[in-house]
Formats: structure tokens, C-alpha cells, sequence
């Protein structure tokens, strides 16, 4: 690699490897194993079925034996780094931010539309296993390994059956949607349609504020509208009637991992416990109601404060 050429950007934070930009900033290099091989070969194959996603200009093997490719730009910021520094002192996302992840998120749930993959019979169940992250979360609370849980997962899985299932990205967010579309597809797999794009301003409640922004109602409102329009017009179904089940996977997949090993860091029991009390919440809301609310969730601040007080377990 010519390091006049390229430069270096950051490690890659769920495989081996790294990140590199061009000089001229219109394409980035990726070094990693047979993992980013594989996610080349699923980009390449999605971008041709009209997915926002970077195309793929060269790939190969450095001196070191690494696998390499170089994708195009789909721009320089990610719509949550866009966020964070247009706050300007407010917490509500810039309408800019969320009218490019409308766009972007439309463009995507059309072409997933336009390309439904015939499902095995098991399909639906291995999704909420890999997208919930389920082994790992009733590992780590065996608590929640119970009937009543399995009983809403069952429903919700019940209530996504006629749903087509399409390739997704599975880690879809702020933080990989650029102006121009998606990166990040190394979780890639089969998805409920909508998956993806639907809980995009909702998950960021599950940060409890970490993040430094959140969606206004009246936003959440008009993206949840568009999508619907653009499912609408492919499929004759309103995609957002599926929030509620797609909310209740994000709260396991919010959950797992979680749990600490190390007694002395009370600022990651207090987030675990913290992801456990959202994960109750939404499902009891979704046991009521068939959906989920994430406006009604504390944040983390204010869950300290009731968890100091001995209002939370």
C-alpha cells in the first residue's frame, strides 16, 4: 500500500483489519480476512439489484497476505456523525439528517422489496435467533429464558409469517447511512422486510442518551409515512404495522452482551441493567398493545437516578 495514497482512517471495529481513504477522498480501502471477502461478494451482488450501497472498483491481496477491496465514497460523514456536530446545543436530530435517512431508507426498502428471497422453513426463527442475538441474551439472563417472553417472540414471529423476507444489512443505523446509501453490510443476512430501515429513529432510544440526539415525534411520524408510502406502492401492505414485533428483536439485540464480568465496574452494571429494564418495558408495551413505544422509555440518566432511589430492581 502507498501511504501517499491512501490514508489510514480507523481499525475495523467488528472484524480484523483496517480503513483507508483515498487522497482525494472518493474511495476507501478495507484490509480484513475471508469475512470482508464474502461481504465483497454480497455487496457486489446487491448493488446490482439497485441497492444504495458502494460499488466495488478492485480487490486482492497485499504483500502480507491480507484480502483487500476498494469501494466507492458514498460520502465523507455518516448521518450520525451529520448529527452530532449540527446540534448547535439542542438535542433533536437537524430535519437535513433525517429527511437524507428518509431518502436513503426508501431507496433501500424498494429495491429489498423488488427482490424477495424464497424463504426455507426455518428462516423466520433463524432470523430473530442471529438478529436478537437470543443464545447469548437467555446465556447471560437466564431469567428472561421463560414463558412469557417465548410466548411474544412466538407472536411476533406469528404476525411476520406472510411477510417476504429480503437480504438485509442487520446492523442497520444512523451510524452506517451516508448521503449516498448504506456501508457496513458484514451482518448481512435473510430479514422480514423492513427490518432494517423501520427502527432506524426508535433504536436510538436504546442508547439512553449516549448518543447526544434523539428524533422528535413529528419526525419519527414522517419516516415512518414515507416508508409506508414506498411499501405501499411495492408490496399493497403498510410496512410500519411491524414495528412493534421489529422493536421487540432490537430490544434483545440491545441486551446482548451486556452483562459484566467484572464486579467493580458499577457504570456497566448500571447499562445492563439498564438495557434489561428497556427490555421489559417493551414487552410488556408489546404484550398490551402488539407494539412498542420508545418514546416512553427513560433515558439512561434518568433510570440512575430511579435505580439510586430504589425505584428499579
Amino acid at each position: 500500500m502507498n501511504d501517499t495514497t491512501w490514508k489510514f482512517v480507523k481499525k475495523r471495529t467488528a472484524a480484523d483489519g483496517a480503513v483507508y481513504v483515498s487522497a482525494d477522498g472518493t474511495r476507501y480501502r478495507r484490509t480484513g480476512g475471508p469475512e470482508l471477502q464474502e461481504e465483497a461478494d454480497f455487496q457486489r451482488r446487491i448493488a446490482g439489484l439497485g441497492y444504495p450501497v458502494p460499488h466495488v472498483l478492485e480487490e486482492g491481496v497485499t504483500d502480507d497476505g491480507r484480502y483487500f477491496v476498494v469501494e466507492e465514497s458514498l460520502g465523507d460523514q455518516t448521518l450520525h456523525d451529520q448529527a452530532v456536530v449540527s446540534l448547535d446545543g439542542g438535542r433533536t436530530l437537524p430535519h437535513a439528517v433525517t429527511d437524507t435517512a428518509t431518502q436513503v431508507a426508501t431507496q433501500l426498502l424498494r429495491a429489498q422489496a423488488a427482490h424477495p428471497v424464497d424463504p426455507a422453513p426455518d428462516s423466520l426463527r433463524q432470523w430473530l435467533q442471529s438478529a436478537g442475538f437470543t443464545q447469548n441474551v437467555f446465556q447471560e439472563n437466564p431469567d428472561l429464558d421463560n414463558t412469557r417472553t417465548h410466548a411474544a417472540l412466538d407472536h411476533a414471529l406469528d404476525r411476520l409469517g406472510t411477510v417476504p423476507l429480503v437480504r438485509g444489512h442487520l446492523d442497520y443505523g444512523l451510524p452506517n447511512v451516508l448521503q449516498a446509501g448504506v456501508i457496513d453490510w458484514q451482518h448481512h443476512g435473510l430479514i422480514p422486510l423492513g427490518y432494517d430501515v423501520l427502527p432506524a429513529l426508535e433504536i436510538i432510544a436504546f442508547k439512553g442518551g449516549n448518543k447526544g440526539y434523539t428524533a422528535s415525534p413529528g419526525q419519527r411520524h414522517r419516516y415512518l409515512a414515507a416508508l409506508d408510502n414506498a411499501s405501499l406502492n411495492t408490496t399493497g401492505q403498510p410496512v410500519s404495522q411491524n414495528l412493534g414485533a421489529y422493536l421487540l428483536v432490537k430490544a434483545l439485540f440491545f441486551l446482548a452482551l451486556m452483562r459484566p464480568t467484572d464486579p467493580s465496574r458499577t457504570d456497566k452494571h448500571l447499562k445492563w441493567q439498564y438495557r434489561r429494564h428497556l427490555f421489559t418495558k417493551g414487552l410488556e408495551q408489546y404484550e398490551h398493545t402488539g407494539t412498542v413505544d420508545t418514546a416512553l422509555f427513560p433515558s439512561l440518566e434518568e433510570f440512575a437516578a430511579g435505580h439510586s432511589a430504589g425505584d428499579h430492581p
